[in-house]
């Protein structure tokens, strides 16, 4: 009986781990350096894991020195599984939004290339017409003073970056890049987001 007691315990477990990954969705966002999109989005509670990579190219597993030369097509991104019953994919969205500069073609700060383009990769239909509404009203209002330049583009396929890019803020958080230009988004993020953030 103990050990029926026990089986059963494991079934249910591991049938409420497989009943809460089916209920977890995709979002894949660009929007300049993967370390700092990666630093910001895995603060969000809600927000289940977060993957620095390679998407949108022309070149299967490309690696971290191909997508720097800007022949790849790839851009620096981030796949985050998140569960849309703790955060919505709007609320994902106000955060990319308003945690770079949209309105730069293939740019954030220093960083130039295609590879730093502000790009929405969707995965859902869904997700298509929630990013291209949010985008219009941004460009209607003039949100941002000039007109938002984000692409939005179907999910092809995510290679994920070399170990040494995956949570590169929190193991790295001293070094002067960190200090310099993740660390004033992160605080950024603590003034506009505070409510939405993990404790």
């Amino acid at each position: 009986m103990k050990r029926l007691a026990i089986l059963t315990c494991i079934l249910f477990s591991i049938l409420n781990v497989h009943a809460q990954q089916q209920k977890l969705q995709k979002a894949t966002f660009g929007m300049g350096c993967f370390w700092c999109t990666e630093a910001i989005f895995q603060r969000l509670n809600g927000v289940i894991s977060v993957k620095s990579g390679y998407e949108g190219g022309d070149v299967p597993n490309p690696s971290y020195e191909d997508v720097c030369t800007g022949t790849t097509n790839h851009a620096e991104v981030i796949e985050i599984n998140f569960d849309p019953s703790k955060i919505s994919y709007d609320e994902l969205l106000e955060v990319f939004w308003k945690s770079h500069d949209p309105t730069t073609l293939n740019r954030q700060g220093a960083d130039e290339g295609t590879q730093y383009r502000s790009v929405i990769f969707y995965h859902t239909d869904e997700q298509k017409a929630i990013a291209a509404k949010y985008k219009e009203e941004l460009n209607k209002t003039k949100a941002f003073g000039k007109p938002v330049v984000t692409a939005i583009e179907k999910a092809m396929p995510f290679y994920v970056a070399e170990n040494y890019h995956q949570s590169y803020f929190l193991k790295n958080g001293q070094a002067p890049y960190c200090r310099l230009v993740i660390l004033p988004k992160m605080e950024k993020l603590e003034k506009l987001f505070k409510a939405k953030l993990k404790h």
